[in-house]
């Protein structure tokens, strides 16, 4: 599972990493160190130019809510818990079928969280958890593979500039030997040579089946950090500054 990650990439940066045509902010995001489910985060897409008589595909940089909501739901609470869809499903499942055919994302991160209980306990007798952070030994984005959806807000006003709500969520695999030890799920990546396949709104299903495959071993490092990122109201880079293990993983 994917449920926190760190995204403190300035929008111009985004956009001359992952070639983006077209920026589509209404404000840029603050750099953010807790990226916790329904906050708003970076997504790059493909979509038809805006304001062209023939749109031809662009590349764009939007902002999207964290927690996918189908096109079909009632209300957008069911986002909530959609944060994660799991790769080997992720064609077949109602709520990502579509999404997955036709709305593929780029989800840029800087690494993302996962925790891992110690031999210390609580005051409940819990094995306490040890927050670690992983990201690209190279310091370099990670590219999380993403699926959006666009839900049309029926209590909204046709001419209301909010009646769209634009949200996605995080295609998830098992996690590579180095890593499973702290958690057997983790973020599915795509590599830089194929953003353009996985962007591609014209891609077939065998097609995108053969681009998701798991990150290469090795190419991901994991440190302890601050428990203090086990809280969503704590942000800073100091969440991400690695620290010395404190006591034995079980």
């Amino acid at each position: 599972m994917c449920g926190r990650y760190a995204s403190s990439r300035r929008p111009e940066d985004l956009v001359e990493e992952f070639e983006v045509d077209q920026p589509v902010l209404e404000t840029a995001l603050e750099p953010d160190f807790n990226v916790a489910p329904t906050k708003d985060v970076y997504a790059v897409l493909e979509r038809p130019a805006i304001g062209d008589e023939r749109p031809q595909p662009e590349r764009q940089l939007r902002v999207l809510r964290w927690g996918l909501v189908p096109s079909w739901a009632k209300d957008p609470t069911i986002g909530n818990r959609m944060i994660n869809a799991r790769v080997e499903t992720v064609a077949e499942k109602p709520a990502y079928k579509r999404a997955f055919a036709k709305r593929r994302c780029l989800l840029p991160a800087d690494g993302y969280f996962e925790w891992y209980p110690t031999e210390q306990r609580t005051s409940a007798g819990k094995p306490l958890k040890q927050p670690f952070f992983i990201r690209p030994k190279d310091h370099g984005v990670l590219a999380m593979a993403g699926l959006y959806e666009i839900w049309r807000d029926p209590t909204r006003a046709d001419d209301d500039p909010h009646r769209f709500l634009w949200t996605a969520t995080v295609i998830t695999t098992d996690a590579e030997d180095d890593l499973g030890h702290i958690h057997d799920r983790m973020p599915m990546m795509v590599e830089r040579d194929r953003w353009a396949a996985w962007l591609d709104t014209t891609a077939g299903a065998d097609d995108l089946r053969d681009l998701l495959q798991p990150a290469a071993p090795s190419r991901l490092e994991a440190y302890p950090v601050s428990t203090l990122v086990s809280n969503v109201r704590n942000n800073g880079p100091e969440l991400v500054e690695p620290l010395p293990l404190e006591g034995e993983l079980l």
